[in-house]
């Protein structure tokens, strides 16, 4: 049932016009809104576009409240999912430059967040400035002493740990060509290299799994209400493959905002976590009409894994739950406010 074209609230959004996966039968929802995160769970946080130049009040505030969640609730993460756009203007020292430190060692103090902190390429990673961020970033993961967890453009882990996993991550560059542009201020991949990751991505994928969940990172959502908009290529090319092998989620930045998207007969949730500390950006797309949640709030997202269920939380920069949901292995979602 589309939405009526009266405003509605989120709570009549989600029980009047949502279907989720085709392995959902109707919208599950609870009132355990303010559910604390389990002790005995697995704990992983995350942010997207946080590396801004200049005024890092924001980053600062959202890492702040990043670091207070988990004192509050005694976390032990383990780890860090840096969605891309890590670094916004130049990085003139390569992997020796001191915004490594300030920006990143310190903002996120290994006192908080003993864990790696696993990272993937954002659009604004691969502008030259002259030099390149990538390859900076690259290398300073190469340096040994540093939580910054980048060993190639794309690659797979398993979490917590490869003895008994309870996550399969497969870690993408999203930066891939769109003919847009053409002045040459930003590069991305090339057609070869866009190739070869999606022949990698595709049999990954093909491979057994012994981790009950399969998590997709990359920077450019597939679907998105901000101002971005859909992205056609990745459409094109992994969205078959995240339906064919049953991604429970793929999680994305870009648009500066927090959001979750569900779609009938799909059966991976769409999560993005943008609002790490650059400017934020206007929703084109309402989450009345699409949804169930999409802010423009700065802030970052929880993702807790237990053998039977994922629980993802957006949290504000203030420390607090703005949305959260579970979903069960065979891809039930619970909305728990």
């Amino acid at each position: 049932m589309p939405p009526s074209k009266n405003a509605l609230n989120r709570r009549e959004f989600l029980l009047q016009s949502f279907a989720f996966s085709a392995l959902v039968a109707g919208l599950g929802t609870s009132n355990a809104f303010a559910l604390a995160p389990d002790q005995k769970a697995k704990h992983i946080l995350m942010i997207g576009d946080w590396g801004w130049e200049g005024d890092t009040a924001a980053q600062a505030s959202v890492a702040s409240a990043m670091a207070k969640y988990a004192q509050a609730h005694a976390l032990q993460t383990e780890a860090l999912f840096m969605l891309g756009d890590s670094w916004y203007g130049p990085l003139p020292g390569g992997a020796d430059d001191p915004r490594w430190k300030a920006q990143f060692e310190d903002m996120y103090p290994k006192s908080a967040f003993d864990c790696p902190a696993y990272s993937i390429m954002g659009n604004h990673d691969y502008q030259k400035m002259p030099h390149s961020k990538v390859d900076a970033e690259l290398a300073y993961a190469r340096k040994g002493n540093t939580r910054w967890t980048q060993p190639s453009l794309w690659y797979t882990f398993d979490l917590p740990h490869a003895e008994t996993p309870l996550i399969k991550v497969i870690a993408l560059d999203s930066n891939v060509p769109m003919g847009h542009f053409p002045n040459g201020v930003d590069f991305t991949l090339s057609h070869d290299q866009q190739a070869a990751q999606l022949s990698w991505f595709a049999a990954e994928l093909e491979k057994p799994r012994q981790a009950p969940f399969l998590v997709v990172i990359a920077h450019h959502p597939i679907f998105s209400n901000g101002p971005h908009g859909d992205h056609k290529v990745l459409i094109q090319e992994w969205e078959p493959l995240l339906r064919k092998h049953g991604a429970h989620l793929y999680l994305a930045g870009h648009d500066h905002d927090l959001q979750h998207l569900e779609f009938e007969g799909h059966p991976t949730s769409f999560v993005s976590s943008g609002a790490g500390g650059a400017d934020l950006y206007d929703l084109k797309i309402a989450e009345a009409k699409r949804g169930p949640y999409a802010h423009k709030v700065y802030g970052f997202t929880h993702l807790e894994a237990t053998p039977d269920k994922l629980t993802l939380r957006h949290i504000d920069a203030d420390g607090r739950v703005v949305h959260s949901f579970s979903k069960s292995k065979d891809g039930v979602v619970t909305v728990l406010g």
